[in-house]
């Protein structure tokens, strides 16, 4: 069953971006080869943001955290791991995984960023990619997915959810609007978790 709706998906997101002329920043995006130039940590989980640290320390990359821990904390686990202020950046603009990508994506493209490391944990990552391959891959940015272990901690997310966001991503790149804001109030219940 799961199969169909992804077909289904699939041919919808295909039409949609032929005939909104959206196409060639996906293919852009597939077929990069370039190195990764900066690491996006979605907030959530502390785990996350301290694996973005090390990982942005190991390669000497600058770092961005989308709605994570208060900056007094994420200040602390910077200087903690040794990492420079200066490859850092904090942003609070989102209030959901839709958000932490279409409240960047047009930054990252005005400065020429064309790849990026996606951190989130083991339970987020399905959606949270699917979501950044819509909203990234609508400017011409990869994603690579690395996924941090919950263990115990780890939610299970609704199909619903995973669905609702997806069609909420294509709406984005189509509209520039978000579904959760135009819906009227009724609607929003129903379609928006």
């Amino acid at each position: 069953m799961r199969k169909k709706y992804f077909h289904f998906i699939g041919l919808f997101i295909f039409f949609l971006f032929v005939t909104q002329g959206t196409f060639r920043p996906f293919l852009r995006s597939i077929f990069n080869k370039e190195e990764a130039q900066l690491i996006l940590v979605l907030g959530g989980d502390i785990d996350r943001e301290k694996a973005g640290f090390k990982m942005a320390k190991k390669l000497n990359l600058p770092i961005i955290i989308s709605g994570g821990s208060n900056p007094e904390y994420s200040e602390w686990l910077a200087e903690k791991e040794g990492l420079p202020s200066k490859l850092i950046r904090r942003d609070y603009r989102a209030q959901d995984t839709l958000g932490n990508f279409t409240s960047l994506v047009n930054d990252l493209s005005s400065d020429n960023i064309n790849h990026i490391f996606l951190i989130t944990s083991e339970d987020h990552i399905d959606r949270a990619i699917i979501v950044g391959k819509i909203i990234a891959g609508s400017r011409g940015i990869k994603l690579k997915s690395i996924s941090i272990p919950c263990a115990h901690k780890c939610k299970k997310e609704s199909q619903k959810k995973y669905y609702i966001d997806i069609i909420r991503s294509i709406t984005w790149v189509v509209t520039g609007k978000d579904l959760k804001n135009i819906l009227p109030e009724k609607l929003k219940a129903e379609f928006v978790e």
